[in-house]
């Protein structure tokens, strides 16, 4: 807490453990030190105090990273984004399977975030699907070539598992039609009738042949 209430910058080495470029945004931010302190970390029934913490958190625009930066480094005591150690220990025993998917899309976008091992799941799915290469996935994990890819190799195993599990149905083959059955009739021209000539006959032929005189 002394390093979000204090104006001076927070140390650089908290960059590794959590994104802290929301400390100067904090409603907390610029109180005197053994005030925040009084304010934030009460005694377990002191209910007034609980409540003076919590409305100040009420209206803090970060409260949310806040509550991150506490889960995230572990913080178990005091007040941090309007919750108390009891009402945080739900999210502290399920913090590795946390998914918020806020928080993967801030990844993206170049922020320090302290991934679960969830969210960073599915930034190593992502990274598969889009073909990212070996060297990308290390430089955004901070982890060994070889680490980022068994990571990726291990991403196109599931995929092909999932696929073989669920029957994904196949590409069905065209069927070769028989050329016979196919081929269609050329059309006839229809027949034309020739005129049929009739036979020339002189005169002499159609008349009776008379006895001989």
């Amino acid at each position: 807490m002394r390093h979000i209430t204090t104006h001076d910058a927070p140390a650089t080495g908290l960059r590794s453990i959590g994104d802290t470029s929301w400390h100067t945004r904090g409603a907390c931010h610029g109180m005197d030190v053994e005030d925040a302190d009084a304010v934030f970390f009460p005694l377990p029934r002191d209910h007034e105090a609980i409540a003076e913490a919590k409305e100040l958190c009420g209206w803090c625009p970060v409260r949310r990273d806040c509550l991150n930066y506490a889960l995230e480094n572990g913080l178990k005591e005091g007040v941090w984004g309007g919750l108390t150690e009891a009402e945080r220990r739900p999210w502290h025993d399920g913090l590795p399977q946390r998914l918020d998917y806020s928080r993967v899309i801030a990844f993206f976008n170049g922020r320090d975030v302290h991934l679960t091992e969830s969210e960073r799941q599915v930034v190593i799915n992502h990274a598969y699907v889009r073909g990212w290469h070996t060297d990308r996935l290390a430089a955004a994990l901070q982890i060994g070539h070889k680490h980022a890819r068994d990571l990726l190799r291990q991403a196109a195993l599931k995929v092909f598992d999932r696929d073989r599990t669920l029957g994904v149905p196949r590409r069905k083959k065209k069927r070769t039609q028989n050329p016979r059955a196919t081929r269609r009739p050329t059309p006839t021209k229809p027949e034309t009738k020739q005129p049929v000539s009739s036979p020339v006959t002189s005169p002499s032929t159609g008349a009776p042949l008379g006895k001989a005189a």
